[in-house]
């Protein structure tokens, strides 16, 4: 599928980032701002809660009213407007609820990356069931892509991912709740080999490159989806996107500042021009 810029604009691609705050500046919005700034885009956004974090872990979240979270959204969109919108975290579903009505009122000309913040690194259940239930029904079928990785996709499907078949399975089986289109990310598998299956209603490609051996991850998921967020805003393809997010962070891991005793950031200044070209396993199918 494409997308089109919904209005004709001088200046960079905006993208809305609807998510929480990261104390220690690796994941989340402050992830987010970075990633988009450094592909050239003007990053907006809507705070759903405030964590106090740093890289051994959350000591406590707060979280923003539904009402202002649909607020700080609605203004955005009332002037600046946007040619993207990047979901991370939605941790209830009085949130999600706000989330799409926003989206269905006033943005449904505008391409939406969901990041399914779902599982914790622990893996603990970040979302109640309430709130899984109004993300599967609700929001999901407004996404032009959906980027779960192996929890979040295992908590999606009630599947036991242990294998690239499975991801595929899973992968078609989260394209019928809705979504344009499926990076389902493979990170959290053994091997040396890292794979992300990209699967829509006209693309299907397998994404292969080197596992790199380090702790420095965190805030990769946040950070993919807001590179593709960044891509489509920009008037990218959906697969140029998602193959420029890949190199982005690819090389953003390869590079991270070592800061931190756990978990540690990736560089999020890496140039996104500069990153090498990783090659497709696969074709348009």
């Amino acid at each position: 599928m494409e997308w089109k810029l919904p209005e004709a604009h001088d200046g960079p691609g905006r993208v809305l980032i609807v998510a929480g705050s990261d104390s220690g500046g690796g994941a989340g919005i402050q992830a987010d701002i970075k990633t988009v700034t450094m592909f050239g885009g003007y990053a907006a956004t809507a705070i759903t809660a405030l964590t106090a974090q740093n890289t051994q872990g959350v000591a406590d979240i707060y979280e923003v009213p539904a009402r202002f979270v649909r607020l700080q959204m609605e203004t955005m969109l009332d002037d600046i407007g946007a040619d993207a919108i990047k979901t991370g975290m939605l941790n209830t579903a009085d949130i999600i609820d706000a989330v799409t009505e926003v989206i269905q009122q006033k943005a449904l000309a505008v391409p939406v990356v969901v990041d399914p913040v779902m599982v914790a690194k622990g893996g603990q259940r970040l979302l109640q069931p309430a709130a899984e239930e109004a993300l599967v029904k609700r929001l999901l079928p407004l996404a032009s892509i959906v980027t779960p990785n192996i929890p979040e996709a295992e908590a999606l499907t009630g599947m036991e991912i242990t294998r690239l078949t499975h991801m595929k399975a899973a992968a078609a089986r989260i394209l019928e709740m809705g979504p344009a289109a499926v990076l389902l990310k493979g990170g959290h598998l053994d091997g040396n080999r890292l794979h992300d299956v990209l699967l829509g209603h006209h693309i299907y490609e397998v994404f292969d490159s080197e596992r790199i051996p380090t702790n420095n991850t965190h805030g990769t998921g946040c950070t993919m989806a807001s590179a593709i967020a960044a891509g489509l805003a920009q008037g990218r393809r959906l697969v140029d996107a998602v193959v420029g997010a890949r190199e982005y962070v690819h090389r953003a891991i390869e590079e991270a500042p070592g800061f931190g005793s756990g978990h540690g950031p990736i560089n999020h200044l890496v140039a996104p021009d500069e990153v090498k070209t990783v090659a497709l396993a696969g074709g348009f199918r």
